[in-house]
């Protein structure tokens, strides 16, 4: 087996492609579909909005060249495909967290 060493930055976004897929968004960044600003449950009067996470595209496409992601519609445009996270990023996160 190959070990792989991931910058932080990656390893978050590997997690975020695991939550569910990533779709495009304005100035190069990806996150999920119908991402908005949440509250922290904690929080009784929502004062404190949670950022969205996002992922920006040099990070998606190098979780990419090694393998980790992968676009979900291959019939759609590459810049406007959703991307997915694969088994092999599956396996990466289980063996590293």
């Amino acid at each position: 087996m190959i070990k792989l060493e991931l910058t932080p930055v990656q390893i978050r976004g590997l997690k975020l492609a695991k939550e569910g897929n990533l779709f495009p968004q304005p100035a190069k960044k990806w996150t999920h579909l119908d991402a908005k600003v949440t509250y922290a449950k904690t929080d009784r009067f929502q004062e404190r909005p949670q950022k969205i996470r996002f992922l920006t595209t040099t990070t998606l496409n190098e979780l990419e060249e090694f393998g980790f992601l992968e676009r979900s519609h291959l019939e759609d445009d590459v810049a406007n495909d959703p991307r997915g996270i694969t088994m092999a990023g599956k396996m990466w996160l289980m063996a590293n967290k």
